[in-house]
């Protein structure tokens, strides 16, 4: 019943779909499976894929672009904006479009539950709702990032790669920054706000994701990625009101660098070894503090606390890059 009223939601209310995948492979296959019942118009975008996602895109009978690693860089914001602008081409009368990563399922009814809000709802830009892990007791890190998506619902400041968006409101301010590495959904949901538009988190399944996570440095390279985009969308949002992740740059700035380098400096000019002391002190405290949040009896809080703490190291680092990359960036004529 579910799926019949999400495909007649969706083609009344004139829906495409925008899927981006890179090396994804039955992942997405999966997610193009989900994506048939709803019998609109399906585009892939594909980040230069060197496994077979390409060929099970087209035997799925969806439209595929492909990008070329050799023209331009390749994230998540030039696939969506090469995926939406092949399925303007393919249906000129779309109003609305999901936009879903290729290792993601579609949940049944969310279509017409978030095409049903955005209808009801017209300064409303964006819908998004739940997404889950497909397998949270597989890894640690797969039940991290399942709570990490656990956000309130409501009246939100931005949205994830996942989300249902009215068209009439990306033709206003534009799409996706394809100069950002990470970050730019926030960023897009910045300028919709800034024009007046709002982004909602529905209480509602919406899609089902994969991280296939299993080890430590899958987790830190996902976080010096993180502060790589955090650095970036702050570059471009640093004049507004509320510029994005300054929160998040300042905490990585404070427990990877300022405290470590004012303990060194203090041990030098003191002459003592014993002015080291107070680092690990200090990090024990913090880590207790985390963990207390979630249950300072539970083994898993302890592990969390460490993780996230451990995780300002890489996160300064991407910081660090994005910063130069935005410099670099600018002074070649591309940045704002």
């Amino acid at each position: 019943m579910s799926i019949a009223k999400d495909r007649q939601a969706a083609q009344a209310h004139k829906l495409g779909i925008v899927v981006i995948g890179r090396n994804e492979g039955e992942r997405l296959a999966r997610c193009l499976k989900s994506l048939a019942p709803l019998d609109v118009p399906i585009v892939y975008a594909d980040s230069s894929s060197t496994d077979d996602s390409v060929s099970l895109a087209r035997a799925a009978g969806v439209t595929v672009v492909q990008l070329s690693a050799r023209e331009v860089p390749l994230n998540a914001a030039r696939g969506r904006n090469a995926g939406f602008e092949a399925l303007q081409r393919q249906m000129p009368d779309v109003a609305f479009v999901q936009f879903i990563d290729g290792d993601c399922l579609i949940e049944e009814g969310w279509i017409s539950t978030g095409l049903d809000h955005l209808s009801a709802n017209p300064k409303s830009a964006v819908a998004c709702g739940r997404r889950r892990e497909a397998q949270p007791d597989a890894s640690f890190y797969n039940r991290l990032a399942d709570e990490e998506w656990a956000t309130p619902v409501g009246r939100a400041q931005e949205c994830g790669g996942d989300s249902i968006m009215r068209v009439a409101a990306l033709d206003e301010v534009g799409l996706f920054d394809p100069g950002l590495t990470a970050g730019e959904e926030p960023e897009l949901c910045s300028r919709l706000r800034g024009a007046g538009w709002e982004i909602w988190r529905l209480d509602a399944a919406m899609t089902v994701h994969d991280m296939a996570m299993f080890r430590i440095g899958q987790w830190f390279r996902r976080a010096r990625r993180s502060g790589y985009g955090y650095a970036q969308a702050y570059r471009r949002t640093r004049r507004s009101n509320r510029p994005l992740y300054g929160v998040q740059l300042r905490s990585a700035v404070l427990w990877a660098a300022l405290l470590p380098a004012a303990t060194i400096i203090l041990t030098l000019v003191s002459g003592r070894i014993g002015a080291l002391l107070p680092l690990p002190i200090i990090y024990l405290m913090q880590i207790a503090r985390m963990a207390a949040h979630r249950g300072i009896g539970s083994f898993d809080s302890w592990r969390y606390a460490a993780l996230m703490l451990l995780s300002k190291g890489p996160e300064l680092v991407g910081a660090i890059e994005g910063f130069a990359g935005e410099a670099r960036r600018k002074q070649s004529g591309q940045g704002s």
